[in-house]
Order: structure tokens, then sequence, then C-alpha cells
């Protein structure tokens, strides 16, 4: 149970659908009074009122493809087709199994990645191009943080600080505009999006120790990020006028779609996830980007945010419930990450220390994003949830 839970921990899952899945394998184990502790980095597991408690960290975390083991893996320990014994090898074998695709692809998956969020994000040829470019420098610090530990500890600095470097050195040269939105899809799979907002969904259902760790760890992990971008604007003398939230619009609508499609099979190459999968993946990141596109026309970044949660969740739920070895999480993380809270919340805190916001209007900002996101996601896990009993399949 305790193995069962880290590795939950480790694939990204917020720490009250652990303890319901926890609960769940304990009845179908024979253990229907199990108590569970979790939180971000491990968890405290009791198998019966008053006995032995057993405490384990949460290793480092795990790929797509990893994390889809790990639910199937638990979904045949629930339907009774896998014992304790087997499903504990079985674990230990899903943290040492790699992505299996060659180093190449998987290094120009990278710039592939952020060209489909810039394509979306900033959508001009020459910021297409600068988040490539800037792509290919993260991936370099990236590969560099492996082998040493202080680049590891500085990894949101550095890499803000080559990107924007570079990016806004190519704005003062003249070869493009907005320059601060095409910072941001070279860093977007660095930025602590799903921290800031797994923080705040656990909070609103009442975990607030594990909600509060990972929101504060979440929100340094950005001023990280902010402070490399900002030293490299002084060290160019980037004006303030220039670190402006602007959009520039050249390709046109067809920049959409095709950055969806470069989005997911990037990310799916990145994760290695199974090819039987891929197709659910873009079917339920286009659901969330058509539900934020709408809200953001109807309202609000934040109706946007809460509406493409929502169809995240409920989609990836749905999916779930109807092919029962496609895992939620795996089908709903791409989509989560395309929401990019982290990165609205990279330029607000930029903006702030550029003195063109005021802190009040920023932090407000953020936790309206924040806290839209996270209503998103209970509102849909709630009614998956809900059809649950209505909609579930036989497992394939």
């Amino acid at each position: 149970m305790a193995e069962l839970g880290t590795a939950r921990i480790a694939a990204g899952q917020p720490a009250q659908e652990i303890e319901e899945e926890l609960a769940e394998v304990g009845v179908q184990l024979g253990f229907p009074g199990i108590q569970a502790a979790v939180g971000p980095t491990g968890l405290l597991v009791t198998l019966t009122e008053g006995g032995p408690t057993t405490y384990r960290s949460a290793p480092p975390g795990l790929r797509l493809h990893q994390a889809a083991s790990v639910r199937l893996i638990r979904h045949q320990v629930v339907h009774g087709e896998l014992g304790p014994g087997a499903a504990r090898e079985q674990l230990a074998a899903v943290a040492h199994r790699p992505v299996q695709q060659p180093s190449w692809l998987l290094a120009l998956a990278w710039p592939v990645l952020a060209v489909g969020i810039a394509l979306i994000l900033q959508p001009g040829w020459a910021n297409v191009a600068a988040a490539a470019a800037g792509a290919v420098l993260v991936f370099g610090l990236v590969q560099l943080a492996e082998r040493y530990e202080v680049v590891k500890a500085l990894l949101p600095t550095l890499a803000a600080f080559a990107v924007s470097l570079a990016v806004f050195g190519a704005a003062n040269a003249g070869l493009l505009g907005g320059p601060l939105r095409t910072v941001l899809p070279p860093l977007a799979v660095l930025l602590p999006g799903a921290l800031v907002v797994n923080g705040m969904s656990e909070l609103a259902a009442g975990h607030m120790q594990a909600g509060s760790a990972r929101l504060t760890y979440g929100l340094v992990q950005l001023g990280l990020f902010a402070l490399g971008l900002l030293v490299a604007t002084a060290l160019l003398r980037v004006p303030a006028s220039s670190l402006v939230n602007l959009r520039v619009d050249e390709i046109g609508w067809a920049a959409a779609p095709v950055g969806l499609v470069l989005i997911g099979s990037s990310i799916c190459l990145m994760e290695g996830v199974p090819l039987r999968m891929q197709g659910w993946v873009l079917l339920v990141l286009s659901l969330a980007f058509g539900a934020q596109l709408a809200g953001q026309q109807l309202g609000s970044i934040g109706l946007g945010g809460f509406l493409g949660a929502i169809a995240a969740s409920l989609g990836s739920s749905v999916v779930e419930l109807r092919r029962p070895q496609l895992p939620r999480l795996v089908l709903f993380l791409p989509a989560f990450w395309l929401l990019v809270p982290g990165s609205l919340g990279l330029v607000g805190v930029t903006e702030l220390a550029a003195g063109r916001e005021s802190a009040s209007d920023v932090a407000l900002g953020l936790l309206g994003v924040a806290i839209a996101i996270s209503l998103g996601l209970l509102v849909g896990s709630s009614v998956g949830r809900a059809l649950r009993g209505q909609l579930a399949a036989p497992a394939a």
C-alpha cells in the first residue's frame, strides 16, 4: 500500500485522490479500516486503526508511461487480478523502466513542444523560431543538471536567464516583437503550474499541509524563474515598456490546431505514452483547449481556465470509465500543461518586478486563475466520480 501510494505521488496525483484510491485498494485486500496521510513527498499508512504505521518517501517523479503502468497495477489489484507480492515486484520494475525512444528523438521533442506552445501563445514566425532555439538551450541545461548538483539547484534561474538573454537580445536587434510571451514556450516544461494548481486543489479538499507546502514551493519556483528573466533584461538594459504582455499574431487561425498536434505528439514522445493512448491524449487536449478558448472569449482568463479544467478532468474521467485500461492521469496531464498557469504566473511576477503592476493586482490575478483551475478540476473529477456507476465498462 505504501509503495503504491508513493508511486502515485511521484506521478503527480493530488493527495486527496491518492487517499481515495488507497482506501479502495484496502477494501479489496481485506483492510477496510486503512488510514493514510499523504503529503507531497511521502505518506504514512496504517492498515488497521491503532495498528503499526509505515512511512515511505516518494521516489523521483515518474514519466507518463510509468504512471500508466502504476495505474494498471492498481486496477488489477482492485479487481483481484494481481496479488500484493506480484504488485510490489511490478511496481519496483516500473521505477526503472526507461522511455523506449532513441535519445536524439527525445531531444528533438523539446523544440517541437516549444514550437507548439508558441503557435498558441505567440504565433509570429520569428517568435516561433526563437522559441525553438530557446528550447534547445533549456534542454542543454537540463542535461547538465543531471550531472551537476549546482546546475540542478539553479536550473529555473539559469534557464530563464539563458532564454531571456537570447529572446530579448533578438528583440533589441529588431528581429521580433512581444519578447515576454516568447520567453514562455521554451520554459513551459519547467514552469511549476502543476504545483500551484495541485496545491490549490489540495487546499480546497481540506489537505492543508500538502496543499500549502506544494503551493509555497511552486510560488518560490516562479520567483526563481522571474529572477533569471529580470537579470537578463537588466544586463541588456531592456526598458520596462518592453516587459509587457503583448501578443503577436502573424500566422492566423491555422496556428492553434497545428500547435495542438505538435504539443500532443511531443509530450507523448517525451513521456513515452503508449501508441494506443496517444489519440485519446490528443482528444482530451483538444477538448481542454476548446473549452479554455470559449471561456476566454465569453469572459476572462479565469473563466477560460475553469472551463478548460472541467473539460480536461471530466473528459479524461469519461474516457477512463469507458476504457479502464486508459488511465485518467495520463490523459489529463498533457491537457493540464496546456492551461499554462505557470506561464501566466511568470508574466505577472515579471510585470510586478518591472513596476508595471501593483502587488495586489498581480497577487489577485494569480490567485484567481489558480482558484478557477482548481475549482474546475474539483467539479470535473466530482462529476466523473458521480458517473462512474452509470458509465463504467468492464475491463478490456
